[in-house]
């Protein structure tokens, strides 16, 4: 389980600037603050929890997590229930959060693009160079346009906290224990430094991953249309410098540059759904160019922890993303003007850049009253396009937003904290006269521009009963763009025009939790109920003859629980669960009433994860954890529509401290090599993209420190 999860306000920062520090294994806490960056959220301290839950997977549990699997989203889905389970490929398509898509962002800066939504966004970073990962859970307008399930903030390596010189060297080599041309392996080296006021942090990492297999040792289908992690290299290269001015100012700039290129010597052999054979692949090259996910992300921040009182924090970002898809001569792709069978692959080219200016102030009201107030502004230039024929898919659209906030938190007596804010988003979407492909008719659609002005409350409130008891509550609307380029491409009635199409209005959702948190000596719990209800949501919808998605506007009502619990029964052992079960309906007929389940793209299964830390010696510690996924119906307009038939696994790895040779980690996911078919697959695919999950694997791991 996430190291302490506290509940924690919508809008508000509660951060603390030094960053976690844990042992193998988790201690009995107090009733404390999490410590959570300031890119995170937004005002640098709190007097205590607040009403939104937070988790924060600390740089233990991440090692963990990666000594068992490089995929990260295993590896959030394993300490975060409410997180729908990954597909092991290259596409994070189906793994919501809270039943929506999260906003992914690194050091603050978004990783997502709602005007085209191609599903890398959880693939842009190297988990070499991440020293946390800060998710806040449910729908909030914290960070602004995206956050529609929540936010996933990866939190970059920092600098060592004395003068001098840190390096760390990592290698390691993965294989299934069946099934052939498995092997992959990595190495990564980091160099932190400080001097004085100056320090920096500089990193690289290479990795190339071979093919995965299921239980039976079969060779597991590549997705050769959205990406794929098998059959694949890697290369990172971050650096991060910074200098500490007097007074505590600071001033910092960040750059990471990833890519992770498909090698494309295996293509996809359709398994068949009805009888139960999942897709597989044999050794034969792709067409076309393998997919591949190109990204550079920028940023400057700047810090005066004493200007007018308060504190000032701004930051410059800028993010460019290349996401080249594979390609098919796919029906979506046909034009007579090109010939008979044209083949064709789709790319994603996305600039965004933005500023984030906020202050905040303490103390005031005899300390009892904290006020933060800023203004944030961004631009998001996207379109895709077929690569081989240069034909515009989605045109070149730009969407221009800024947005003021204005937030508190204020103490009327000891055990009562009331939080309340509000965020005006002010947002201008323009696209050019476009003609859509001969597929959609190839009609033309006469460009314009479409403004959106709205204003998203926030308020809560926690009350400690006791000293490690308390009740939460709180209620707060979140924002974001339907899949833009997903709708506009698939118009197919002339006539339209971008300035009144309906389906381009935002999706705002009203997000509600109440629950209870329980922080004694050696045991800690805390539950709570949630809903999200939006009047016009976004849902994906699979096109299977095309392998992709469209997007369809719905009312949706999303509902679910959380539960976990922690206990220490002795120093050195660890015992954590967590639980999870969401609920989801849209209205599928159109008549204003939710009527349908919402499918295995848009909403997680009822999910129960267990495990078990142990510390036997100073320097030999395991970790052994079980994932439990449960059966499910799903029902459109009364009649069944899929069914995910559930499966348990079980992963464990054991870690051995061995002084001036370094640390070693044996690592084994799916440990019982138990066959099954991953759940997206098993609710929205159909025979090409019926894709079993890896079996048996085994990792080594040597990192040394020095």
């Amino acid at each position: 389980m996430p190291s302490p999860v506290r509940p924690l306000a919508l809008t508000l920062t509660l951060a603390l600037a030094a960053p976690l520090h844990a042992a193998d294994v988790p201690q009995a806490t107090t009733l404390e603050r999490v410590e959570v960056s300031e890119s995170t959220l937004r005002m640098p301290r709190s007097q205590g929890a607040l009403p939104m839950t937070i988790t924060v997977i600390d740089p233990q549990q991440l090692k963990q997590q990666l000594a068992i699997t490089p995929d990260l989203g295993d590896a959030i889905g394993a300490l975060v229930p409410s997180y729908a389970p990954s597909t092991q490929k290259l596409s994070v398509r189906g793994q919501t959060l809270r039943g929506r898509n999260p906003l992914y962002m690194i050091d603050g800066v978004p990783q997502s693009s709602p005007l085209r939504n191609g599903s890398r966004d959880g693939y842009t970073i190297d988990p070499a160079m991440i020293e946390r990962i800060e998710i806040v859970e449910g729908s909030n307008s914290l960070q602004g346009l995206g956050a529609a399930g929540g936010i996933i903030n990866i939190i970059t390596k920092r600098a060592p906290d004395r003068d001098g010189v840190r390096q760390e060297l990592t290698l390691d080599a993965s294989a299934p224990t069946q099934g052939a041309d498995g092997l992959g392996y990595g190495a990564a080296w980091l160099l932190g430094a400080r001097s004085g006021a100056f320090d920096m942090v500089v990193g690289a990492s290479w990795r190339k991953r071979g093919m995965y297999s299921d239980a039976r040792g079969r060779l597991i289908g590549v997705d050769g249309t959205q990406g794929d992690l098998m059959d694949s290299n890697s290369r990172d290269g971050f650096a991060k410098l910074g200098y500490t001015f007097a007074g505590g100012r600071r001033l910092q700039l960040t750059a990471n540059r990833f890519q992770l290129q498909g090698d494309g010597d295996y293509s996809a052999v359709s398994g068949d759904m009805d009888a139960g054979i999942p897709t597989t692949s044999g050794r034969a090259k792709q067409p076309g160019e393998a997919p591949r996910n190109r990204v550079l992300t920028t940023s400057l921040d700047y810090r005066d922890p004493h200007l007018a009182g308060g504190e000032l924090r701004t930051q410059l970002y800028h993010q460019a993303n290349r996401e080249l898809f594979g390609g098919g001569t796919f029906a979506t792709f046909q034009d007579p003007a090109y010939g008979p069978r044209v083949f064709d692959q789709s790319q994603n080219i996305s600039d965004k850049d933005g500023a984030r200016l906020s202050w905040a102030r303490r103390g005031l009201l005899e300390d009892t009253l904290t006020v933060l107030a800023g203004a944030d502004g961004y631009r998001d230039r996207t379109h895709q396009s077929l690569a081989r024929t240069g034909r515009d898919w989605v045109p070149r659209s730009t969407y221009t937003g800024w947005a003021p906030f204005l937030q508190a938190e204020y103490w009327p007596v000891a055990a009562l904290s009331i939080n309340a804010g509000l965020r005006q988003e002010h947002g201008r979407l323009e696209v050019p006269t476009f003609r859509t492909l001969a597929f959609y008719n190839g009609v033309t659609v006469e460009g314009g521009s479409r403004t959106f002005t709205r204003t998203l409350p926030n308020l809560g409130a926690v009350w400690y009963l006791t000293d490690a008891l308390n009740l939460f509550a709180s209620y707060a609307q979140g924002y974001t763009l339907p899949d833009v380029g997903r709708v506009l491409r698939a118009i197919k009635t002339p006539g339209q025009r971008v300035g009144d199409f309906l389906d381009l209005k935002p999706v705002v959702s009203d997000n509600r939790e109440v629950g209870a948190e329980f922080t004694g000596q050696a045991f800690n719990a805390r539950v709570s109920y949630w809903t999200s209800s939006s009047k016009l949501g976004a849902l994906l919808v699979f096109d299977a003859p095309n392998q992709v998605y469209d997007v369809a506007r719905q009312r949706t009502r999303i509902s679910g629980w959380e539960a976990r619990a922690g206990w220490t029964p002795r120093a050195g052992t660890r015992l954590d669960l967590s639980y999870a079960m969401n609920h989801g309906r849209s209205d599928r007929d159109g008549d204003g009433k939710v009527d349908s389940d919402l499918d295995g793209a848009n909403i997680a299964p009822h999910r129960v994860n267990l495990s078990w830390t142990q510390r036997w010696s100073d320097a030999l510690s395991s970790y052994l954890q079980l994932s439990r996924l449960a059966s499910r119906d799903f029902a459109t307009l009364g009649e069944r529509s899929a069914h995910f038939d559930g499966y348990a696994t079980a992963d464990a790895y054991l870690k051995w401290h061995a002084g001036r040779a370094g640390d070693w980690t044996l690592g084994v996911q799916n440990l019982a090599n138990k066959q099954y078919i991953n759940y997206v697959s098993q609710t929205v695919g159909d025979d090409d993209s019926y894709f079993a999950g890896r079996g048996r694997t085994a990792s080594l791991t040597w990192q040394q420190v020095f």
